[in-house]
């Protein structure tokens, strides 16, 4: 029996190929994947090291698979997926806290351009969560301002207000170093 349902009579393809994917239709998850992995690795890309957000994207979907039969909407989808890797960002440093070993090794220093993006992205991972995830999805991931509001299910103006408002915060705290 489908446990997904369509909430209405106008079905958007993400629902169809929610609804095949619950169904076991592995190419309609690879879709999905397709469509959102640069959405969840943003999300977390704004909560964990980015050496660790590539393999979270993996969990992140191979956990979506194994419980998307127990989705109730379709619709639900995007923000379900978005939770289970915020979800699995806060498992990673429950987690990190266990293993961690007393023994403190300096990480490498890195140089140019590329220092500059890691003081960027720390001063991103300082702003509140909502700023974060916007600015990451919009400097990071590359997607326009529409594509985040269709990825997260935020209004065109709540994307547009974050973004103006995060970017704001970010030049205030790169000025401030």
């Amino acid at each position: 029996m489908m446990h997904l349902m369509l909430v209405s009579s106008e079905t958007t393809a993400d629902d169809v190929l929610v609804c095949a994917a619950a169904e076991g239709d592995r190419g309609a998850f690879g879709e999905l994947y397709v469509r959102y992995a640069r959405m969840v690795h943003g999300i977390l890309l704004a909560r964990v090291p980015p050496g660790e957000a590539e393999d979270l994207v993996q969990e992140v979907f191979l956990s979506a698979m194994k419980q998307l039969r127990g989705l109730r909407t379709a619709a639900a989808f995007r923000g379900w997926l978005s939770t289970i890797a915020r979800n699995r960002a806060m498992d990673y440093f429950r987690s990190a806290r266990e293993t961690t070993t007393l023994e403190l090794v300096e990480p490498a220093t890195p140089r140019g351009d590329a220092q500059d993006a890691f003081l960027v992205l720390n001063q991103i991972r300082r702003l509140p969560d909502a700023y974060r995830e916007t600015l990451i999805l919009r400097l990071v991931e590359g997607m326009t301002g529409p594509e985040i509001a269709a990825q997260t299910g935020l209004t065109h103006e709540s994307v547009r207000v974050n973004l103006c408002r995060g970017m704001k915060m970010l030049r205030e705290l790169l000025e401030a170093k």
